[in-house]
């Protein structure tokens, strides 16, 4: 048994290795990302093809598939490439190969393909036994050279064939193309750029090798993409050519075509690279339903042979400029497209400007050319010794022809014609292998008219290898060719600035009235007047009621105040539409506000450019005004600060449109009168100056602008509601506690929570008065708060909440404010104690109650 472990043991030792886990991971992990960061998704610098690409034109090459040969089947293309260069699913080199067929995706397509190849709607191409192939003339020039020992080959992954690391690639494919990948911890995306545009630059960078990215500039304007469109953003451009990274701004190219008199269509002829455009259509369509864009009638994509074209119809009267630049701002009509340009440079992935990527070709080219040169120089040598011969022979021909027939074969006639004219092996193999009829006196003096040539090519050879310069002449040269036989016009327009887009959403909406709804536990509805008319009951969650209640145009706004001191702007459009029996949608679900913040006073409006102010009161006593303008945001997911507040401290009451006087009352029955240029006006970030004194456990419950000719109701805890008038209040200075206006009761008394202004418009009108309670609302006309001599007033509710009267259409006091000639300014009366101490030192209360009996 002994004898087994040992052997198991012995076994073990030799046969498995101990190794770290996350050294086994690391190392298997870096050979991987080596693997497909070189092998698989970036692209090479010289010639700007992943390895699949270099295969696919390698193997199409080898099979004699020019561009004026007949086309083969795509399948038997992928079938040898799989077989001979790329052991992998045929569906990837399929899918290269298509890609490389598409003129929408390829600025210069390296197939012609026969048969469906896919569209720009993001259909697939057919099978590859439906469709044929063959390369494109741009592609020879890629691949022209490469039989003349102009790159390096390797072994393929079986060692049964060979296979090109780069291609000669006649001009900056890399460029030209453009490419996208992505790899283990790289990516890259280069745009295309226009070919002329290119060789332009690199013939330029040949001729002045300190050019920098600004001076190419003059030369490659920027991205040139397959399918057109607008680039915006110069500087983005310039960034990119210097760093590889950059930002532009792809834009559709858009024209405006009139239907009729009042009547337009949008018409988009070209758009964004790589956008999908059947998608693109029915974006652009759930736009119009699902954001109820009633002007746009009906998108329709009408592309056919002629061309790109979607049309876009739109209402009579209907603003043709906005509706483009909200589809510009909300659909792929207008993309962001931002460079990151790795490419495999040196065998690394190099993130690479495109100084960097242009002498990384350059480079290349010089090594092609040479490696061409040497190839042609051996060559023309090689030949130039066989005709050297072929010419020495003809002066002895006879003897030649005789030496031969005396041999006994080919062999022999080799050694007897080297060993009796000192002819080498070479030129002894072309003189036995020549046919008799090249013994005429014409082709001996085509002998020596290729011997010329053949001397002259060498000389320009070994200069090209000797002299850099005319070296590089060659290349200029080479590239000037490729300029004239393929290039093209640009297709995308460059346009230096990137035009911000602002879109006023209220355009989009349609003028129509609606009714909101808004109740005191957070609830806001907006319904239609015909689901409003025709419904009896307004829905509300238990013990709910509603505390703002108006008819309103869908392009008002509405702000509501909460105790935090903060205020949320809401437009109206933006709330979602629902039936006024429905219970509406609570405030946290529009936006987001904390649990222990609640709405106290909404206001509406539909313009904040106006000269508006707002009083807001906190329970400690601090007051401010604001301008209604501050207000106005263009951002409002989440609730803004109105007015900043101590952590005790809560924002109780808001009021609006600047009168003479401030009223102030307290829970405990306090009123303060005093003049409202008292009061600073503060920005929306300050907090409040101290406005009320208040006794220990008494708050400030209501403050309001007033007239001195106007009254207020106010209601109480019990659901009374006490009718006062302002002229009464003696006029103090700010911070005071003012005087008593409801008698207190030592035992269930009554406690101020809400109050309202009445003016002589409103009781002219006999507006409407909503009065809440913790469980109900209650609407009645304001002429029904009348009552008798009952110092607590008439009870309307078994509890109170809150008050409100609606506005008067005119305010009579404003227009004889308006009429009147200013009145020179009276000081008021100050009062220096609101309380008398007598000779017994008692305090007594200053209050016009006494004159009432204690009676409810």
């Amino acid at each position: 048994m002994k004898s087994v472990k040992e052997k198991i043991n012995q076994f073990v030792n030799e046969r498995i290795q101990k190794t770290l886990l996350e050294d086994i991971v690391s190392s298997r992990f870096a050979r991987y990302s080596k693997y497909i960061i070189q092998d698989r998704a970036l692209p090479d610098a010289r010639d700007g093809l992943k390895p699949v690409q270099r295969r696919i034109l390698y193997a199409m090459g080898e099979m004699g598939l020019l561009s004026n040969k007949p086309y083969k089947k795509s399948a038997r293309i992928a079938g040898d490439v799989m077989g001979k260069y790329h052991p992998h699913g045929d569906s990837s080199i399929y899918e290269a190969l298509v890609r490389m067929s598409q003129d929408f995706k390829m600025l210069v397509p390296l197939v012609d393909m026969h048969g469906n190849n896919g569209s720009i709607d993001g259909d697939k191409a057919a099978a590859m036994r439906y469709t044929e192939a063959r390369l494109s003339k741009e592609a020879e020039y890629l691949l022209k050279d490469i039989d003349k020992r102009t790159v390096p080959f390797v072994p393929n992954f079986d060692d049964e064939e060979e296979e090109p690391t780069v291609l000669p690639a006649r001009f900056p494919n890399l460029l030209v193309n453009g490419a996208m990948g992505i790899s283990a911890g790289y990516a890259t995306k280069i745009p295309p750029h226009n070919l002329a545009e290119v060789i332009e630059a690199t013939i330029a960078l040949i001729d002045h090798p300190n050019l920098e990215a600004e001076d190419l500039m003059q030369y490659i304007k920027g991205p040139d993409f397959p399918t057109g469109g607008i680039v915006q953003g110069k500087d983005g451009i310039l960034e990119a050519m210097k760093k590889g990274v950059g930002r532009v701004i792809i834009r559709s190219k858009i024209e405006v075509e009139e239907i009729s008199k009042a009547q337009d269509r949008i018409v988009v002829t070209e758009i964004p690279y790589e956008v999908n455009k059947a998608d693109l259509v029915r974006s652009i369509d759930n736009l119009r339903v699902n954001n109820n864009i009633d002007d746009i009638i009906e998108v329709r994509d009408e592309t056919d042979q002629e061309g790109l074209r979607i049309a876009i119809d739109l209402k009579k009267g209907a603003d043709a400029q906005f509706y483009i630049n909200y589809l510009l701002k909300n659909s792929d009509l207008q993309i962001t497209f931002n460079y990151n340009m790795v490419a495999i440079l040196n065998n690394r992935p190099v993130l690479c400007g495109v100084k960097e990527l242009l002498l990384a070709y350059i480079e290349h080219q010089k090594e092609v050319v040479t490696n061409r040169a040497n190839y042609e120089l051996e060559r023309s040598m090689k030949r130039n010794h066989i005709v050297e011969g072929l010419i020495k022979m003809t002066s002895v021909v006879e003897e030649v022809i005789k030496i031969i027939r005396q041999s006994k074969n080919k062999a022999d006639s080799k050694i007897n014609i080297m060993n009796r004219f000192g002819f080498t092996e070479l030129q002894a193999e072309a003189i036995v292998m020549l046919q008799l009829y090249r013994l005429s006196s014409t082709d001996i003096e085509a002998l020596m008219k290729e011997q010329e040539d053949l001397n002259q090519l060498i000389n320009e050879l070994n200069e090209m290898l000797s002299n850099e310069r005319i070296l590089m002449r060659t290349i200029k040269k080479e590239l000037q060719e490729v300029l004239k036989e393929i290039g093209k016009p640009r297709k995308t327009v460059i346009e230096d600035e990137i035009e911000n887009i602002k879109i006023d959403h209220r355009d989009l909406i349609s003028d129509e009235n609606v009714m909101i709804g808004v109740t005191k536990d957070g609830y806001i509805k907006r319904a239609s007047l015909r689901s409003f008319n025709a419904s009896k009951d307004v829905g509300l969650k238990e013990n709910d009621a509603l505390v703002y209640e108006k008819e309103l145009n869908n392009l008002d706004t509405l702000i509501l105040f909460t105790n935090l001191g903060n205020y949320i702007y809401l437009p109206v459009f933006k709330i979602e539409d629902q039936k006024w029996k429905d219970l509406g949608i609570y405030i946290n679900n529009i936006v987001p506000i904390d649990k222990n913040e609640r709405i106290i006073k909404v206001f509406s409006f539909n313009n904040f450019n106006r000269d508006i102010q707002l009083l807001l009161a906190t329970k400690e006593g601090q007051m401010k005004q604001i301008q209604l303008i501050d207000l106005d945001v263009t951002r409002y997911h989440r609730p803004l600060r109105a007015m900043k507040l101590s952590k005790t401290d809560e924002l109780v009451s808001v009021d609006i449109n600047r009168k003479p006087n401030i009223i102030a009352l307290s829970k405990l029955g306090y009123a303060l009168r005093f003049n409202t240029d008292e009061l600073p006006n503060y920005g929306l970030q300050a907090g409040g100056v101290n406005s009320m004194s208040l006794n220990e456990g008494d708050e400030l419950v209501s403050a309001f602008y007033a007239y001195d000719s106007d009254e207020f109701y106010m209601l109480t805890n019990r659901g009374h509601v006490i009718k006062d008038s302002v002229m009464e209040l003696p006029k103090y200075g700010r911070n005071r506690r003012g005087i008593i206006v409801i008698e207190r009761l030592k035992t269930n008394p009554h406690l101020i929570v809400s109050a309202s202004r009445f003016s002589k418009a409103q009781a002219k009108e006999d507006v409407n008065t909503l009065l809440v309670s913790s469980k109900e609302s209650l609407k009645v006309l304001v002429s029904e708060l009348k009552y008798s001599n009952n110092k607590f007033g008439k009870k309307m509710l078994d509890d109170g909440f809150y008050i409100s009267i609606d506005d008067a259409k005119e305010d009579i006091e404003e227009e004889i404010i308006k009429k009147e000639p200013p009145k020179k300014e009276t000081k008021p009366i100050k009062l220096k104690e609101e309380q008398v101490i007598t000779k017994t030192n008692q305090q007594i209360r200053l209050s016009r109650l006494d004159l009432f009996d204690d009676e409810e």
